[in-house]
């Protein structure tokens, strides 16, 4: 089972996101900032990370950043998460080294496309639909 951090502010995000990716058969943890992030990502060894952009403290491009700089974290992917459009943040996004940009709100398939797209795994029958079953029961 692969393992995914995700790094976000909003206790909302973290609970719909963490959720729906469980579901998915993810193993999910969470932190709630870019500081908290890195730790658990020091300390669990996650897969891959989904890191909001705009936090208080250190920011996500900021987390990442330090995180790809990192002997032990360096080679895991990290998906940025932002409400602004990636033609906004373009500067940024590359100069973090962020594997790839989702905005917010997020669409749930697309999000699992670009984990398994990183993770080099391939989906898994019926993946998709259960994620989607599940997104619509989160936000009901």
């Amino acid at each position: 089972m692969s393992k995914i951090l995700l790094v976000d502010d909003n206790e909302t995000n973290r609970y719909m996101i963490g959720a729906i990716l469980k579901r998915a058969g993810f193993e999910v943890s969470t932190a709630v900032d870019g500081e908290e992030g890195l730790a658990a990502a020091a300390a669990e060894r996650p897969d891959i990370i989904l890191m909001d952009v705009q936090m208080p403290g250190i920011d996500g491009f900021e987390a990442t950043r330090r995180l790809k700089a990192g002997a032990e974290t360096g080679h895991v992917p990290v998906i940025a998460l932002s409400a602004h459009e990636a033609r906004d943040k373009a500067g940024e996004i590359a100069a973090a080294g962020c594997d790839a940009y989702l905005t917010k709100p997020l669409d749930f398939p697309r999000l699992l496309a670009e984990v398994e797209r990183l993770l080099g795994t391939t989906q898994r029958p019926g993946t998709l639909d259960t994620l989607a079953a599940c997104a619509e029961s989160e936000t009901a």
